[in-house]
């Protein structure tokens, strides 16, 4: 008897399972391929009837979700491909859900105002009427007929990458806007704590009630080199401990050009020069601070300044480009504007206790060896004991 082949039932689920997953791993291969190549309206219609069949919490449907998204912006539908994205929230893999999340953050990017000398504006041109008329009826005419087929292919399409700088430009400005821009404020603290000492601290505030991820990855490195750390809510404190000057001005150097490697910011080094002179009874100290932010563009809502305690205005010999703010207790507020170079020069005498001391004593020296003398030289001899 001949072997007769099995044939598989249509109307069985598992004996059709298979071959739908094969075919749409495919499909969706063959989808990034033209994505690649720059086709989306192709991806699209590949993968919407896709996205039906598989849930957004499968990674097949995370990684399908992702790409139509993506060829949704290549085609100018950013709010179509923002729900997408917001479908992935409850994706179980956290690569994908960072994927979708970093998309979203791109299409939610708030719009920033165009400088007024970056357009040109035309003069009007005066046109007769009838001119006016022909063009209008011919657009008709034009928007009439039936819009001719699509151009066959020609060779191999270009690479996208147009669309790859422009998401990457996005990107950076996404960056830019959500870890130094925009909503935050950036304070370092300069505390004098005595003669060649200083004590350096930062306070970096969220206005919008959460610690961005740039303000976590800088505490947790200044964490790890001895800063005392603090959060509530959107604040972020670190104390450093107190340190002679020249070590305290290379840590603060050292901590300014890391915090602006973490948001991917080409600024130039800071330059720091602190000078003191003992003459007993006082100090003088002087401190020069030059911080260039000339590659920082100018947002809305950034204030970085820093502060210094205990300082009088007096002690101010220059600041610019913006004036030093005095506050209560004898402190200091320097704010820094973005894209100018920014110097601070500080001349200040301090008293040194210990030196005061030694001066009162050597001048009541002389005066109580001076009334000894006095009285011995009136009979009373010198002091004795009772006896």
């Amino acid at each position: 008897m001949a072997d007769e082949t099995v044939q598989p039932d249509p109307t069985d689920p598992a004996a059709t399972a298979e071959p739908t997953a094969t075919a749409d791993g495919a499909t969706l291969q063959r989808a990034g391929l033209l994505l690649e190549r720059g086709d989306y309206g192709p991806v699209i219609r590949l993968l919407e009837p896709l996205a039906g069949r598989h849930p957004a919490a499968s990674a097949f449907g995370a990684e399908l979700r992702l790409l139509l998204a993506t060829a949704l912006i290549g085609q100018g539908r950013g709010e179509e491909a923002a729900v997408w994205c917001r479908g992935l929230r409850g994706s179980p893999d956290p690569s994908l859900r960072a994927r979708a999340r970093d998309l979203q953050q791109i299409l939610e990017a708030p719009a920033l105002e165009r400088p007024r000398d970056w357009s040109l504006d035309l003069p009007e041109l005066g046109v007769d009427t009838s001119l006016d008329s022909l063009a209008t009826a011919g657009r008709r005419r034009r928007a009439q007929r039936s819009e001719p087929p699509p151009a066959p292919p020609v060779g191999p399409t270009r690479p996208p990458y147009g669309f790859a700088a422009l998401a990457g430009l996005l990107l950076a400005l996404v960056l830019l806007a959500s870890l130094l821009g925009g909503c935050v404020e950036v304070r370092t603290d300069l505390r004098f704590a005595g003669p060649g000492r200083l004590q350096v601290g930062h306070e970096v505030r969220s206005l919008s009630g959460m610690a961005g991820p740039w303000q976590r990855r800088l505490a947790e490195r200044l964490e790890r080199q001895g800063f005392g750390v603090r959060s509530q809510g959107g604040t972020t404190r670190l104390l450093g401990p107190v340190l002679p000057a020249e070590e305290a001005l290379r840590r603060l150097e050292k901590t300014l050009t890391e915090a602006a490697g973490l948001a991917e910011l080409p600024l130039p080094p800071p330059r720091f020069s602190f000078q003191e002179r003992n003459w007993l009874v006082g100090v003088v100290q002087r401190l020069n601070l030059e911080i260039d932010l000339r590659s920082l563009p100018s947002l809305s809502g950034l204030a970085v300044s820093i502060d210094l305690e205990p300082l009088v205005a007096t002690a101010v010999e220059r600041a610019g480009p913006l004036p030093v703010e005095p506050l209560p207790q004898q402190r200091l507020r320097w704010p820094l504007q973005p894209g100018q170079s920014n110097i601070l020069t500080v001349h200040a005498w301090r008293w040194n206790p210990l030196g005061l001391g030694a001066a009162a004593i050597g001048l009541l020296l002389p005066l109580v060896f001076f009334l000894q003398r006095l009285r011995r030289q009136l009979g009373f001899g010198l002091p004795e004991l009772p006896g």
